[in-house]
């Protein structure tokens, strides 16, 4: 066999005929040929193909080393050993065949390490979809009657929406613990369902009868409207029944009331037209009493009974000679003159006190003692003094002021 000798490389060499060797170990191995080249030419080609079998190894190495999933890399592992066993290039195959079966190792400590991993990950992610059921469960828990089902409503639909994304981008749970807690999450939802219904069902059930009830009530208000003043008291009664009729839904209810209030409306503006009326039809019995106000209000001060009751007496026959005042202004002045009529009335209780035969009588008794009380005191005062006795003069004077003003309370 003739060799060329521009042909010969360290792994490979170039024969006259264009046959082209790779050296492994001490033999030689034929892997192609190239006669239509030069041999430079035909060695550069099968050197190609050990480049492109060692790129791919570099990348196999760099996966390995970044985490790829062990499968995968096991999987390129047995691709290039079968690649390796007899490739038609021209290297160092045998270095190719060593870095290549090294990888097991690494496959074996990935697979390992991604089990793990996964597993805590399964862990994790059932941890997180139990806590997604929990809140559904909480959530179908409550009582029905207290929840707010806006809100509890968004909630359960973004409970779902996270079960979803969940299931969509999260490790594969094991069958048994997923249909499991797929099962509690179908059950609360259909709770919470069930409980919605419910409640807007029987709340339908109590809007259609508070509307029933105002739309009665509505009826009995607009036939008041021809009695015009005379049906404010039954308007009245009519208002008393409304708040107690519940409620019928907001924009029902908003409704209702406004032909409700229509009819008050009207019934009060009759009112208020009689009013007016009487307003200005009482305004000069209003001008007569405020006068007789100010006749009356100065028997506050006075402390003759015979005058101020002789006076009062005489404002009250006016008074009531007088008539009728605005509806707005009755109060005011009625309170004003009860004020007079009360200071007049203490003023003949107190008299009949003191001149009471038997009240009059402890009295008399009460005064003889206490002017007695009161002489002995002056002495004990004018002696203490004499003496220089300070604690006894002052005991002497306090009790004596003491005396001095039960006698003026008395008298």
């Amino acid at each position: 066999m003739h060799v060329t000798t521009s042909g010969q490389q360290e792994w490979g060499r170039v024969d006259d005929d264009g046959t082209v060797y790779v050296r492994e170990g001490d033999d030689w191995r034929t892997v192609g040929q190239f006669p239509d080249g030069t041999p430079d030419e035909a060695m550069a080609y099968f050197q190609r193909k050990y480049t492109d079998l060692a790129g791919q190894v570099v990348l196999l190495e760099q996966r390995a080393r970044n985490g790829a999933p062990a499968a995968d890399v096991a999987r390129a592992v047995n691709r290039l050993k079968t690649e390796l066993e007899a490739p038609n290039a021209v290297g160092d195959i045998e270095s190719l065949r060593v870095r290549v079966a090294a990888l097991d190792t690494t496959v074996s400590e990935l697979t390992a390490q991604q089990n793990v991993e996964a597993q805590a990950a399964v862990e994790a992610a059932v941890a997180e979809r139990t806590a997604i059921v929990e809140e559904a469960e909480a959530l179908a828990a409550l009582d029905p009657a207290k929840v707010q089902w806006k809100q509890a409503t968004e909630k359960l639909g973004d409970l779902f929406a996270r079960w979803q994304a969940h299931q969509q981008t999260g490790p594969k749970l094991p069958k048994n613990e997923a249909n499991d807690l797929w099962k509690r999450f179908r059950t609360a939802r259909t709770t919470i369902e069930q409980h919605r219904r419910t409640f807007f069902a029987e709340l339908d059930s109590v809007h259609r009868d508070a509307k029933t009830k105002k739309t009665a009530l509505i009826e009995r208000a607009e036939a008041l409207i021809p009695k015009g003043i005379e049906g404010v008291p039954g308007y009245r009664d009519l208002l008393d029944e409304w708040k107690q009729s519940g409620r019928a839904g907001k924009k029902t209810d908003d409704a209702l009331w406004a032909r409700f209030k229509a009819a008050g409306d009207a019934i009060y503006q009759a009112k208020a037209e009689v009013d007016a009326a009487e307003n200005e039809e009482y305004s000069a019995n209003l001008e007569v009493k405020l006068a007789l106000l100010e006749e009356a209000e100065p028997l506050l001060a006075e402390k003759d009974l015979d005058t101020a009751k002789k006076a009062l007496i005489s404002i009250q026959r006016r008074w009531d000679a007088a008539g009728k005042v605005p509806r707005d202004q009755i109060r005011p002045i009625e309170d004003r003159l009860r004020k007079v009529e009360q200071a007049v009335r203490t003023l003949e209780d107190d008299q009949w006190r003191r001149n009471n035969p038997e009240t009059k009588a402890r009295t008399e008794g009460l005064a003889s003692q206490l002017g007695s009380a009161i002489e002995k005191l002056e002495a004990e005062l004018a002696s203490a003094t004499a003496s220089g006795d300070a604690r006894a003069e002052a005991e002497a004077r306090e009790a004596l002021e003491t005396r001095r003003a039960w006698l003026d309370a008395i008298g």
